[in-house]
């Protein structure tokens, strides 16, 4: 939304809308002056500082249902934005007069005056990119998205099986309250009295999730899962801090856990000490129970998965957060998976003392891009009290850890989706949803079996709600699983989560909002696939995986120099043509990436 904001405004309608902004707060401070006011910033854009006696401007502007800023009690600050208008700027300079006893002064027009200094004005020029300066129609911007939309490969065309990040439905009843104004206007800081709809939302969620995880409370504020994972963390660090043990800073993490966990660890000032995993992908208790006890006198917290990034779940896990809780750490559950739990077990049962929750999985709010995201933590009871606070808004436990995030409710908007979620689906639904997604994958892993060999099973030879599909032995073909990533765009599918948590692999997760007829086509690409692979030859790169995915210039070009026809490159299989999805390009270097990206983030074993 903020790209397509520079899109349809440009450089010209952003800098009429910085002056508009700019000039209304200039007159505003010019009235103010007038009144008698001190406004002592001598340099601003759109804020402004008074010194006044702030417990008598607030009581009129509460009056007036105006809402100002009050750092102290001899301090108001205000901010105008483009939607500021005269009759705006004229009730605000009502309030001032008001409390100045004195006649109020109307303005008519927005002076041009310019009280930003001249050293930090800009000379150079911006957003120069056609981009910027095409689309300033709705019309025009309308097309554009759509044209971009055409080049995703989204939910609305298939299902897109991506392990471990659960791309699920985020149905349009759950998402429509987040396009009403009573919703979206609300300002993260407005008084809690004229917030109550929106704190009973927001109380009734967190009982929810509270309930859902088997713990004792809950904190929405975190903004994303990995925010999560470090506000968990700091959490427990105060938890063992408020009992004299400052020392506790060792953090045990299996080798497969969650792979942002190493990186939250350390951030929170914990040293990491990795535990290794046995052939069949579980946690090696043996390795866990010699680690914990080496480290006692300092063991913080165990960082656990569950069910495993390997797709199982770890059968000893009751065992594992006992070990832990002997030699006085607490457990930290990564809730990535949590979707594999509603329902039929929760984290608490399992022994965990604080989990965080992906509700961009589990609880269906939209994924990627980088946010909004909402990563809740919930905790057992010894841990309440250290919930995140906010030095603003009274929320978090009595020795509450400083804020995560500058809101007190993080993405509070966002949380409305979650909310309709659990609300609409109820107990009986929630639990459904989870044995679905396990069902869902498990069928898969039944329909694939003689094509692709699964890596982890539990005991009983079933996955979780996903699974590692192993094609390292396909480099015989001389076929990579990139190849098969990019020859299933050919069929219509975003390729599921390539290369982790083991290189070579493909981790398959279809959730529970796929249909059967969904599944199977997507079980059929996959058959089909290892037909192609089979035909390939380790001494002929010229086949239809390594030239994947065929572009429409390509199966268009009046050049075809490969061995195999235009129909088999561009519709494998019947279905596709129903419904044909033409990737835009090709392929980009893998080892260097389309703009020579390297990834600089240490792998798990250079902490073991």
């Amino acid at each position: 939304m903020a790209g397509m904001y520079a899109v349809y405004h440009g450089p010209k309608g952003l800098k009429y809308i910085a002056d508009k902004v700019h000039h209304a707060t200039s007159t505003l401070a010019d009235a103010l002056t007038k009144l008698g006011f001190n406004q002592v910033n001598t340099s601003y854009f759109d804020t402004l500082q008074i010194k006044t006696d702030s417990k008598k401007i607030k009581k009129i502007a509460k009056k007036n249902k105006i809402n100002f800023f009050y750092p102290d009690n001899k301090t108001v600050t205000l901010s105008i934005n483009e939607t500021t208008s005269l009759g705006d700027l004229n009730k605000i300079i009502a309030v001032f007069a008001e409390a100045a006893k004195k006649k109020t002064l109307i303005i008519s027009t927005v002076s041009e005056s310019n009280k930003i200094s001249e050293s930090l004005k800009r000379t150079t020029d911006f957003l120069t990119l056609d981009v910027f300066n095409t689309y300033h129609s709705e019309t025009e911007l309308m097309r554009y998205i759509k044209s971009l939309e055409r080049k995703d490969l989204s939910l609305n065309q298939s299902m897109i099986s991506l392990g471990s990040c659960t791309m699920k439905l985020n149905a349009a009843a759950e998402m429509l309250p987040l396009s009403w104004s009573k919703w979206g206007n609300v300002h993260p800081f407005v008084p809690m009295k004229q917030a109550q709809g929106y704190l009973t939302v927001l109380k009734e969620l967190e009982n929810q999730l509270t309930e859902i995880t088997g713990f004792a409370a809950t904190s929405l504020q975190p903004n994303s899962g990995a925010q999560g994972e470090y506000a968990g963390l700091m959490v427990i660090k105060a938890y063992h801090e408020s009992r004299g043990d400052h020392n506790r800073n060792i953090c045990l993490i299996p080798s497969s856990a969650h792979g942002t966990n190493p990186a939250s660890a350390v951030m929170a000032g914990m040293t990491v000490v990795v535990t290794k995993s046995t052939a069949e992908g579980n946690i090696d208790v043996d390795d866990l129970r010699e680690k914990a006890e080496l480290h006692k006198d300092n063991l913080s917290a165990l960082m656990v998965t569950y069910p495993s990034t390997h797709g199982v779940y770890e059968s000893a896990i009751r065992e594992i957060t006992q070990i832990i809780h002997d030699n006085g750490g607490q457990v930290y559950m990564d809730g990535a998976n949590m979707n594999a739990q509603v329902g039929l077990t929760n984290p608490g049962r399992i022994g965990a003392d604080v989990c965080h929750l992906n509700l961009h999985k589990t609880f269906a709010i939209p994924h990627g891009g980088g946010g909004p995201g909402v990563g809740p933590i919930c905790v057992a009871k010894q841990l309440v009290p250290f919930l995140p606070g906010n030095p603003l808004v009274k929320i978090g436990g009595d020795k509450a850890i400083t804020a995560i995030s500058a809101a007190p409710y993080g993405s509070a908007l966002a949380c409305l989706i979650s909310y309709g979620y659990i609300k609409m689906l109820g107990e009986q639904g929630l639990t459904k949803a989870t044995e679905m997604a396990i069902l869902n994958a498990n069928y898969i892993k039944q329909r694939l079996q003689g094509s692709f060999d699964t890596l982890y099973s539990g005991e009983r030879g079933r996955a979780a709600h996903e699974m590692i599909v192993d094609c390292r032995a396909f480099k015989a073909n001389g076929i990579e699983v990139t190849d098969i990533a990019k020859r299933l765009m050919d069929y219509g599918f975003h390729a599921p989560t390539v290369s982790f948590p083991v290189a070579g692999t493909l981790m398959i997760e279809p959730t529970e909002s796929e249909s059967k007829q969904e599944i199977d086509r997507f079980c059929d690409a996959m058959i089909s696939i290892k037909k192609e692979i089979d035909q390939a030859s380790k001494d002929d790169n010229n086949n239809v995986l390594k030239n994947a995915p065929h572009t429409l210039d390509v199966v268009t070009s009046s050049n075809w120099d490969f061995p195999y026809s235009r129909e088999e490159a561009a519709y494998p299989l019947d279905y596709v043509k129903l419904n044909k999805f033409w990737p835009s390009v090709r392929r980009v270097d893998d080892a260097y990436g389309d703009r020579n990206l390297i990834c600089t983030c240490a792998p798990i074993e250079d902490y073991m």
